[in-house]
């Protein structure tokens, strides 16, 4: 059976203030040609379909396109919802809608319920789990401890009870979004963090034949049999060196996996420059980059005046500019921005105490404030999810 593995389309996202629903739309037509033209078996799309729980209406209407089209090919469509996603909204009509062929997967319950399509081999079943905010689905999967590891881990075990169940030789497709270990992640995915602990190890999936995974928005193989195809469009700068693109999956008789990347067409290079505002102006060497989406880091000592204007003189698709000085300076001296680059909010909050008490934070209090932390983020994805 001929997978075709994609994720995290975003729709209704732009990039640097940038409309990005044209690109998007040139995504789903190029999706639509591939499954036609490399006789693909079935497609699944592992979460994040919108950017957000309340997605703009020519978003819908695209994503609404997007299943006319899938369903017009009469190719099977296994999707689940990620954590940007409305998995209620995204949900709605899903009974009617898998008739044509559209499977949407959002309810954390039917995690063991299987699509199950067949070949010339036999079976295959496709299991989709869902984003589970850790808060809201321990109650469901029966955990105490409420933590990413523990609900895909149950999760999991629903998924490998119904597959012995199964005949003999079924094989066995994986939905999931999460940040598993091993990934690589980039600036622009939402922070899924509980408990200090975002990752879960690959071994939560052992028993099945294929996971497509969703979440982390670089194309990434951790194992032959775990992937993650990785956003279709960059969305951040970060995602510069990414080669964006779709897997296409071979699943054997026996089960055994041949992977092969499809890339994406993407509207438009990005590039990260630094130097001097005189020598990026300059440089013979970037006249290649002068088309590209840009993001410039000056290291000027002095902010000079008018950069931007000046930047896009040269490269009119300068999108982010970023001072990072060369002098020497004082901790003190260096940007509040500058100084929380890169920290968690955790450590943000353990600075903050050891600042105002003298002493970072024991043990203890280092969980009250992951706790905090925990129960804020919570809440605001309830209060997304209820809009």
């Amino acid at each position: 059976m001929r997978l075709l593995h994609t994720s995290d389309w975003h729709l209704g996202r732009a990039f640097h203030r940038v409309n990005m629903l044209g690109a998007q739309a040139e995504f789903i037509g190029h999706l639509v040609t591939t499954v036609r033209e490399r006789a693909v078996d079935a497609v699944v799309v592992s979460g994040d379909v919108y950017d957000r729980a309340v997605p703009p209406l020519a978003a819908v209407e695209l994503f609404d396109d997007a299943l006319h089209r899938l369903a017009d090919l009469g190719v099977p469509t296994v999707m689940i919802s990620g954590n940007h996603d409305s998995a209620r909204r995204l949900g709605v009509g899903a009974g009617l809608i898998g008739r044509a062929g559209i499977h949407l997967r959002t309810e954390p319950a039917a995690a063991g319920t299987p699509v199950v399509l067949a070949d010339a081999h036999g079976d295959v079943a496709f299991y989709g789990l869902p984003y589970l905010e850790p808060a809201l689905v321990k109650g469901e999967f029966g955990v105490e401890k409420a933590g990413h590891e523990t609900v895909l881990a149950a999760a999991m075990d629903r998924v490998r009870a119904d597959l012995a169940t199964r005949p003999p030789g079924t094989r066995s497709v994986v939905l999931a979004h999460a940040f598993v270990t091993g990934g690589e992640p980039s600036d622009s995915e939402r922070d899924i963090t509980v408990g200090g602990v975002a990752a879960v190890p690959a071994g939560v999936f052992d028993g099945v034949d294929y996971v497509a995974l969703g979440h982390l928005h670089g194309c990434q193989t951790l194992t032959d049999r775990v992937r993650y195809s990785g956003s279709p469009l960059p969305y951040s700068f970060s995602e510069a060196a990414h080669r964006k693109s779709m897997w296409l999956v071979d699943l054997a008789a026996d089960g055994s996996v041949e992977a092969e990347r499809v890339d994406c067409p993407v509207p438009r290079a990005l590039v990260r420059i630094r130097g001097t505002l005189e020598d990026l102006l300059a440089d013979p060497a970037l006249a290649r980059h002068e088309g590209a989406w840009v993001e410039a880091t000056l290291t000027d000592p002095v902010r000079p005046a008018d950069p931007m204007a000046r930047l896009a003189e040269r490269f009119p698709h300068t999108l982010s500019l970023v001072f990072d000085p060369d002098r020497d300076e004082d901790e003190s001296e260096v940007s509040y921005a500058r100084r929380l680059a890169g920290r968690s909010d955790q450590q943000i909050a353990e600075d903050f105490v050891a600042h105002v008490r003298g002493t970072g934070p024991d043990p203890h209090e280092q969980g009250v404030l992951r706790d905090a932390f925990d129960a804020v983020r919570a809440d605001e994805t309830v209060r997304e999810v209820a809009r």
